[in-house]
């Protein structure tokens, strides 16, 4: 698999006195919780007594009794059945447990300090989540923006083989299959954190499936695109799910995943088969510590990058992909970029000399 195609990784240092989020695309989501299964109970009627004889006719003499029948053996099926019953029971035992303990000193330092990021930023007027209808854009700057949004990278792989600030042209990438979303949680998430976090991104979905005209839909396991909701412990032993979740993925990603800085709040990674720039595989990092309004603003941005729109703009307006965290939910601005990567009139793998035009001649509709 090929590096991350839009790592949207940004390890950005925070000014004095304020923090920035550091996002790439993907976020994780628990998978929605397994079903208990239903067992059919069958009963059999009882045979009626024999009636009895006629007077004139003696009775028979008793027959001797059978031996007794052993029962049936349990079917294969249905001992696995229990066992998984069994299992499932004692898996979510388990969580309920772990959700219910107390965070771990690194988890609760995590939360607290996310918890002032998002008291600042809220003082300072950010975190606006309006769709910023009333800044106006053109058709030019709505272009501009896609170009540098779409079709730049802001990190590069240097010779070691690690992901470096460095922002170059990149090709056009975006999904040529459906999306499926799967979300999963550490075990440290509350159950009803669990829900409401889900509802939060199978909302989004459906809006991303609606504003780009692409399948994106929500899938209890399997999902090409992995939303990881995780505590600070969770998040530092996540390399061989993730492995699992993602043959193939960079050691180099493991360790960015498991090595975040506590300035990146989430984090997303693509990927496309071998040279080509449509995707087939996202995981996107939450960290569980986060307080609401960066929480949904991290699913927001993550997902939104892991559809294609990879890259930040200091000069993107309104928009969620700016780093100056002015908008928390994904504006007007950001949906029309987002209507425009998936016009059909646009293909995964187009240059910018290639794209440019088209993408003009889109803006100009959009916004005569």
């Amino acid at each position: 698999m090929t590096p991350p195609l839009a790592p949207a990784r940004r390890p950005v240092a925070p000014a004095p006195g304020r923090s920035l989020a550091a996002r790439p695309a993907p976020r994780t989501v628990r998978g929605a919780g397994l079903a208990a299964l239903t067992a059919l109970a069958l009963s059999a009627c009882a045979p009626e007594a024999p009636a009895p004889a006629p007077p004139s006719v003696p009775a028979p003499a008793p027959a001797a009794r059978p031996a007794a029948v052993p029962p049936p053996l349990p079917r294969p099926e249905a001992a696995t059945q229990a066992q998984l019953r069994r299992d499932r029971a004692e898996a979510a035992r388990a969580r309920a447990k772990a959700a219910s303990a107390p965070p771990t000193t690194a988890s609760a330092t995590m939360a607290q300090y996310l918890e002032n990021i998002e008291d600042t930023l809220l003082a300072r007027g950010l975190l606006r989540t309006d769709d910023g209808a009333g800044i106006k854009v053109g058709a030019a700057k709505l272009a501009e923006d896609f170009v540098q949004i779409a079709l730049r990278d802001e990190y590069q792989m240097n010779a070691a083989g690690r992901l470096v600030p460095g922002a170059h042209p990149a090709p056009l990438r975006r999904w040529d299959r459906p999306v499926t979303l799967t979300v999963e949680f550490g075990e440290s998430v509350p159950e009803a954190t669990r829900i409401r976090d889900r509802a939060t991104i199978g909302d989004y979905a459906a809006r991303l499936a609606r504003i780009s005209g692409h399948p994106v839909s929500m899938a209890g396991a399997g999902g090409n695109f992995v939303v990881l909701v995780l505590s600070e412990d969770e998040r530092r032993a996540i390399g061989p799910r993730v492995a699992e979740l993602i043959p193939g993925i960079p050691r180099a990603d493991l360790a960015a995943i498991e090595r975040l800085s506590p300035q990146n709040y989430c984090t997303v990674f693509a990927y496309s088969p071998g040279a080509g720039a449509a995707y087939s595989n996202a995981v996107a990092v939450i960290r569980a510590e986060l307080p609401q309004r960066l929480r949904t603003s991290c699913v927001h941005e993550e997902l939104a990058q892991g559809m294609g729109l990879a890259n930040d703009s200091p000069d993107a307006r309104p928009s969620i992909f700016n780093d100056d965290e002015e908008f928390a939910f994904l504006t007007r601005h950001d949906e029309l970029l987002l209507k425009m990567l998936y016009d059909p009139r646009l293909r995964p793998g187009m240059t910018e000399a290639e794209a440019r035009p088209i993408v003009q001649t889109i803006a100009a509709e959009m916004l005569p």
